[in-house]
Order: C-alpha cells, then structure tokens, then sequence
C-alpha cells in the first residue's frame, strides 16, 4: 500500500474504502471485512451513513492490529456546535469501539462550523484524533476557516473524479497544504463510467 503524508506528519493510506450509501448493518460489517481481506486499510464512515456500528463491529472481528488502520469518520451538520461536537464525537467512538481516531472530519460547511471547528482542535490536542480535517469544503469556505483557526485542516475530502476534476479546489488545496482526498473517485458509476 502506498501512504502520503499529511501536515501534520501522519501518514495515510492513498487507497480507502467507503461505506457511504450503506446503512444495511449485516451488508456494511461484511463489506468492511471483506476490504480488510482484500488489503485495505483505510476504511471511511460517516454519522450520517448510520454504519459507525457495523464498521466498528467489522473492525473487532477482523483481528487486525489497530495501529494498522487508518479509520475516519466525519461530524453531521446537525450536531455542529462545541459541546455537541463533543458529544457526537464520543458517541462516534463508541460505536466505532476505538481508543483514538485517525481522521475526525466537518462533513461539510453549514451550520456552526466555528464552534465545531474548535471542538475538533481540542479532541486533537488531546491526542483524541490523529488528524483533523474538512469535507465538501469549496476554496473560498477552507481558505475561511484556515485564516481564523489555530490549526489548518489537515485533509479536505470533496468529489472528484474524471468529469468534475476540481482543478482549483486542488490548487488551493496544494497552496495551503491541505491535502485533497477525493469521494466518488469512480462517479458513482455515472455517466457509463464502467
């Protein structure tokens, strides 16, 4: 497997499975298994795929060391704020049955994103969260949030893929040395993309 290195100096697996799009608890533990099988090491999930349990589950059965994953889930719009970023954090932990976390992500940038944004700073600084970092964030809302915050993102995880390129995003990205992560890197099987 090949790994790039983030800003702070973690390091990354290049080639992730995403269990976007399915909520079936049997369907995601056994697809998560199954990439693990395969090779993969970085596994994606989110609060609001409703799969944290199934990945944390599929994640215990597997028997694989934890210091050799890479899992990232990433914080719903309707829990931003301080305190409630907080508290979805832990929850996300427990379902996800980790320690620590390797990748703890805005998932996109509505809402009190301020508030969340330094929730996410202190789970950091107290080693909670290897990395911190953004999704969906378009140039002009992560070059925001990089001029009045203590830490820069980390990682900036949008759609990108043959027919939506993002060139610019990826320029800012590289400017600022946000590392740029992409989702749906197949399009979601559209436009008779197989």
């Amino acid at each position: 497997m090949k790994y790039i290195e983030l800003n702070n100096g973690i390091s990354m697996p290049i080639l992730g499975y995403g269990v976007y799009q399915v909520p079936d608890y049997e369907e995601c533990k056994n697809s998560v298994l199954e990439a693990l099988k395969a090779g993969y090491r970085s596994i994606d999930t989110a609060q609001a795929y409703n799969n944290e349990k199934a990945v944390g589950d599929a994640i215990k059965e597997s028997g694989i060391p934890r210091e050799e994953l890479f899992i990232t889930t990433k914080l719903w719009v309707s829990v931003y704020g301080y305190d409630k970023a907080k508290k979805a954090f832990a929850d996300s932990m427990e379902k996800l049955q980790l320690e620590y976390l390797d990748l703890y992500l805005l998932h996109q940038p509505f809402n009190d994103i301020y508030g969340s944004w330094r929730a996410l700073e202190s789970l950091y600084k107290e080693g909670k969260t290897r990395a911190i970092g953004v999704s969906n964030f378009h140039p002009d809302r992560l070059v925001d949030l990089i001029s009045f915050n203590e830490i820069k993102p980390a990682l900036n995880q949008i759609e990108t893929n043959v027919f939506y390129q993002r060139e610019e995003d990826h320029e800012v990205m590289e400017e600022y040395g946000v590392q740029h992560e992409s989702w749906a890197p197949f399009a979601e099987g559209n436009g008779d993309f197989f």
